[in-house]
């Protein structure tokens, strides 16, 4: 069984105070699609001020989560009280991400899951929920956890953690390369689980000299505990001087801003060989207040013991800055098979044309588009033909730009749009850079480059000069960073992608180059102030529907045996529903094959049902209401495109309430059975049926039939179910008390009409039906099993001995054929609903 942990209330934390609404729509989204519990508290909380670190943000969360806690059980005040029995989770966004503008935790990964309930991109920050609700987290006492979303976190099997007699904080560490040890930091232990020191960015001489006595590379990882009496601890310190500067409440009351470490100030006050003296003096470059804040923490902390649980088969991998390590990450993960691929969540129309080890998320590619090894697609719309060379990463590139890429090489280069907003002044911007470049490093001096070449080579290819990019002054450190590159609006023309792609191909260098210096431009450093995140995810959302219902058309047209469920309840959850209902009504109206068209309406059922919920009844039901009527003779007649267009327009009518979406589900059902009807039917043009004598009238012609007992796969071969799981039966023919307990027989009868005699049930309890039906009228619900007499009324039809949908009449037909009717009985020996009957 899955244990997987129910938080009370997880908090993320952002830098930014504009983030914090796109984050909890994004958040809530999640709730709904059932990543998180659904009684779950989701809170977005801002840091109280920038650079507040990574102690100070889980300080302040803590006291966000304590405050929504305390109104919901009544308290007018903050009251610790509410942490008892409660699970906390808080995850941090961390730093500013340069190749995604939404952060690490909203990367998204090469991962497609078709067991997912519903079908969405997985972004990094999905995954370690996922990893922590199911597998690290079941099992802990109620606490907090404290996770940075930084890294990706891989744990090959759910590990087994010691919590009892637990006390104090706990972190979870994993091997990992000296490298990552040098740059995060390491965990020195006793040997045991009690962690002695933690040593951070130390040089790589020095991160070994410490762990010359350690058997493996423990990491600060990002993940920590506290136990309840830690968290009401930790919690304490907000209203002691200078930590109530870590606060928002402090902030608001006057406090002076703080700057506190989680690992370097919050845990190594519990670290066990750490003394009073090197905790408070540990480095002359401290500042007063900060070591003032470290008394108050040893105070508070020191007697509570810090652990660690080493998890040997797991692994961390950050998110690197640079741009080739980001690149390769993510193409090794789409190479690693299992639920990775190599075209997640991606529509394309040429898929040999995307190389092995390259990969393609969330993206449409439209035409000849070719991505090369070792390059990286997301979230964009090309339009080929196109070729995108090795070493790229595109992101956020819509089809409308895609005639700017026309002879343009790309190879090696980073090419991305951001959604800006300037006070009432929304665009998209466009930068490039090179995977080599370092956004960072000074203009001057060491190797800088732009586009993988000096700074003097790119300033004799293009003509841009210095000043350009800096101004005559220099009031900032030239950089990349700092370099203003990037047009966003001219006085005269609209900008796009060509505004940027000349830097790799300047043709026409004094036109571009004149329009490019009249442009106000942006550098890379302005382009995150002004990020507009909640348009970057929306367009997020909209480029996965946009292949979502190019997929459903291919495995409609396709006939794959594919479920459809996961992109009917997201379209449902996130309101894209009636993009997908155009999208099914296309596929039906369109499709000379009865059966795709049949599944097609199948679809629009289930999604009318799913847009009731839980609500409006149950989905079986009666389908013969009048409005209705007109829709469904138009599909009996064979005009499909006429009969979906009229079922689109009366759904229209029904779908204001639950109760009526889902009648409107039941008459689709219908629907889909005239189709599959007419579909079944079309086998009668691979069967013959010649002429014979026929038989005196008054001789009966007698058949019987054994019962069957299914061994397997009972309905699986019945649509709609075929549709995406494919189906097969398995059945044994057998006697019941040595006879053939079925049969039927027929005789002709002078009268121009049809006689239908039934019996089915045991000796003594058998139920009799008799009919006589003297119009075609009388035969127009053989397609309604519940009718009486439909399976024999069906007979005639499906065998061609009478035309229901014919201009003469029964009598006329009857009698012009064979000079008279038919009296047709049948019988069953069997118990109702013994699972025995003919199939």
């Amino acid at each position: 069984m899955d244990q997987k942990t129910d938080w009370s209330v997880l908090v993320l934390t952002c830098q930014h105070k504009d983030s914090v609404r796109a984050f909890q729509r994004e958040l809530e989204i999640r709730q709904l699609r059932g990543v998180l519990p659904a009684d779950t508290l989701i809170l977005t909380v801002e840091d109280p001020q920038s650079h507040v670190g990574s102690g100070g943000a889980t300080l302040n969360a803590l006291l966000v989560a304590a405050e929504h806690l305390s109104a919901r059980a009544g308290f007018t005040v903050v009251s610790s009280d509410v942490l008892q029995g409660a699970r906390l989770l808080i995850l941090h966004t961390g730093r500013d991400f340069l190749f995604d503008d939404c952060g690490r935790g909203f990367t998204a990964l090469p991962v497609e899951d078709p067991l997912m309930a519903v079908e969405a991109v997985t972004c990094n920050m999905d995954s370690l929920l996922s990893t922590l609700r199911h597998q690290l987290c079941p099992g802990s006492p109620p606490g907090v956890w404290i996770c940075s979303t930084d890294m990706t976190l891989t744990l090959h099997t759910k590990p087994r953690i010691d919590w009892k007699q637990f006390r104090g904080a706990r972190v979870i560490s994993l091997p990992g390369t000296l490298e990552y040890a040098r740059n995060h930091g390491v965990y020195l232990t006793d040997g045991q689980e009690i962690v002695r020191d933690i040593v951070y960015r130390g040089s790589t001489e020095q991160i070994r000299a410490c762990l010359l006595d350690q058997q493996h590379v423990p990491l600060v990882s990002g993940i920590v505990f506290l136990s309840t009496e830690t968290a009401e601890r930790f919690l304490s310190t907000l209203a002691m001087a200078p930590l109530d500067g870590c606060t928002y409440q402090g902030l608001d009351s006057g406090a002076e801003p703080l700057e506190v470490s989680l690992f370097l100030d919050v845990l190594m006050s519990m670290c066990h060989n750490v003394t009073e003296e090197t905790f408070l003096r540990t480095s002359r470059h401290i500042s007063h207040k900060l070591r003032n804040a470290r008394a108050v923490l040893w105070r508070e902390l020191r007697d509570l013991p810090l652990s660690m649980a080493y998890i040997p088969d797991g692994s961390y991998e950050y998110l690197s800055p640079r741009a080739r390590d980001h690149i390769a990450n993510l193409v090794r993960v789409a190479s690693a098979g299992g639920n990775y691929s190599k075209m997640a969540h991606s529509s394309v129309t040429h898929p040999a044309l995307v190389e092995d080890g390259s990969c393609v998320i969330n993206s449409r590619l439209s035409g000849e588009v070719s991505v090369s090894r070792g390059s990286v697609i997301q979230n964009c719309h090309l339009q080929g033909p196109l070729c995108v060379g090795s070493g790229c990463l595109l992101t956020g590139i819509d089809h409308s730009a895609s005639s700017d890429f026309e002879g343009c090489h790309l190879k090696d280069v980073i090419l991305q749009a951001h959604p800006i907003q300037v006070q009432s002044l929304s665009v998209t911007v466009y930068s490039l850079m090179g995977t080599d470049d370092c956004l960072e490093l000074p203009a001057e001096g060491g190797s800088p480059t732009f586009l993988n070449m000096p700074w003097n080579e790119f300033f004799r290819r293009t003509g841009i000069c210095e000043s350009d990019l800096w101004g005559c002054e220099r009031t900032n450190e030239p950089s990349v960073l700092t370099a203003a590159l990037f047009p966003v609006l001219h006085p005269s023309n609209s900008l796009g992608l060509q505004d940027v792609l000349w830097f790799l191909n300047p043709r026409h260098q004094n036109t571009q180059l004149q329009l490019w210096r009249s442009s106000w431009r942006m550098s890379w450093q302005q382009i995150r102030q002004h990020r507009d995140q909640e348009r970057t995810l929306q367009a997020r959302r909209e480029m996965f529907f946009s292949q979502a219902l190019d997929k459903v058309q291919r495995i409609l047209l396709g006939r794959e045996e594919r479920s459809l469920m996961p992109i009917i309840r997201a379209a449902v959850l996130e309101g894209t529903h009636h993009k997908l209902l155009c999208t099914l009504d296309a596929v039906a109206s369109t499709m000379d094959d009865a059966g795709i068209a049949a599944r097609a309406l199948a679809c629009v059922a289930d999604l009318l049902g799913c847009m009731a919920g839980r609500e409006g009844g149950l989905r079986s039901g009666p389908a013969a209401n009048k409005a209705w009527a007109p829709a469904y003779l138009l599909l009996e007649n064979g005009d499909v495109a006429r009969g979906v267009k009229l079922l689109a327009e009366e759904r229209e009518r029904w779908l204001h309430r639950p109760a009526t979406l889902i009648r409107a589900a039941r008459h689709y059902e219908g629907a889909e059975q005239i189709l599959i009807r007419r579909a079944v039917m079309s086998s009668s043009t691979f069967v013959s049926i010649g002429d014979k004598e026929l038989p005196p009238r008054g001789r009966w012609v007698t058949a019987e039939c054994p019962a069957r007992i299914d061994m397997s796969g009972g309905w699986s071969d019945t649509p709609p179910i075929t549709y995406e799981h494919g189906g097969a039966v398995v059945n044994v023919a057998v006697l019941v008390d040595g006879k053939r307990p079925m049969g039927a027989r027929a005789r002709r009868i002078p009268d121009p009409l049809l006689r239908l005699y039934s019996k089915s049930g045991p000796p003594g309890a058998e139920i009799h039906i008799e009919l006589t039906c003297e119009s075609l009228v009388d035969l127009q619900d053989y397609c309604q099993p519940q009718a009486p007499g439909a399976l024999l009324k069906a007979a005639f039809i499906c065998s061609g001995t009478v035309t229901a949908m014919s201009g003469k009449p029964l009598l006329d037909q009857l009698t012009e054929r064979y000079s008279g009717g038919f009296e047709l009985q049948t019988w069953s020996n069997l118990p109702h609903g013994s699972g025995l009957g003919k199939r």
